[in-house]
């Protein structure tokens, strides 16, 4: 009886009740068969390794609840950055979602395909393809998740900011005669967010555009400032809402900020938050003016 005692005991020292209540986060693939025209392609292997996930041949969102108590309604698909090469998964993926799940928006952490990796068979089109299916996927289910359908972002780091850029500024829609009912849903995002955003702004920005939050540093080596000030000055050419920070020091992936020794870096997720916060995203009951 008290070996049996002192079992128990150790079990509770080394893993806490607390950690042994926590689930494996739900990963959900895009398609359930695989991506169309690449069906062969979704039972080979991811690799993952320290910071990144590569080979991503089944694209898929992993989904981060917030608790019920905290709960508010608003959703976001995160896109991590790492150049179409990589996904810096963890720090651009995991940490972000853990921090919107402390605001209380519900985080679907997306695995996109890689047209920049070594001998990858994939375009920035498939890429395209993956965030459009995230956002349907997701706004199918709200239900389930318990969120707004008229509440679902996106936020995008570096090559993940170019990600948004490709389904924040068409209109999204679905095709009517789809035989799969999540691609009859409307595939664009209700707000977008984009940190050290990569790729290229588009040529014009539509008024209808959702409103956006632009974050980066003046002295990014990747020339990711350029970037954002080009979006910066379209988004108010269009009269779109558009929230931006120029940061005079953090160059480029500063990720969360928790790795920086600067507290304009390490408190940039704040930001982010009452931007949402002001913008009524965050308003368990109806968005405001």
């Amino acid at each position: 009886m008290h070996t049996y005692f002192y079992r128990l005991l150790i079990i509770a020292l080394i893993f806490p009740l607390s950690a042994l209540a926590q689930p494996e986060p739900e990963v959900i693939h895009l398609w359930k068969n695989g991506a169309p025209g690449f069906e062969n392609r979704k039972d080979l292997p991811e690799k993952a390794q320290d910071y990144w996930v590569r080979n991503i041949n089944n694209p898929s969102v992993t989904v981060f609840l917030p608790s019920k108590e905290k709960a508010n309604g608003c959703a976001v698909i995160v896109a991590p950055g790492g150049g179409f090469r990589e996904l810096v998964y963890d720090a651009e993926g995991i940490q972000a979602a853990a921090f919107l799940n402390s605001i209380g928006v519900a985080a679907f952490v997306l695995k996109y395909r890689l047209p920049g990796e070594e001998n990858s068979p994939y375009s920035l089109e498939n890429v395209r393809q993956d965030a459009y299916r995230a956002i349907r996927l997701v706004r199918s289910r709200s239900g389930e998740f318990h969120v707004d359908p008229n509440r679902i972002g996106m936020l995008g780091f570096s090559a993940g900011g170019a990600v948004v850029m490709m389904v924040a500024f068409d209109k999204g829609d679905g095709d009517p005669k789809a035989p799969d009912p999540v691609d009859r849903i409307n595939g664009r995002p209700d707000f977008q967010a984009m940190v050290y955003p990569g790729g290229k702004a588009p040529e014009k920005i539509s008024p209808d555009t959702p409103p956006a939050f632009l974050i980066c540093a003046n002295d990014d080596e990747y020339g990711c400032d350029k970037v954002t000030m080009e979006l910066l000055q379209k988004f108010r050419d269009a009269k779109v809402p558009v929230e931006a920070i120029l940061l005079s020091k953090g160059k480029h992936a500063f990720n969360m900020g928790n790795r920086s020794a600067l507290k304009t870096i390490n408190t940039w997720p704040q930001r982010m938050a009452d931007w949402l916060d002001d913008s009524g995203f965050l308003n368990t009951k109806s968005l405001q003016n």
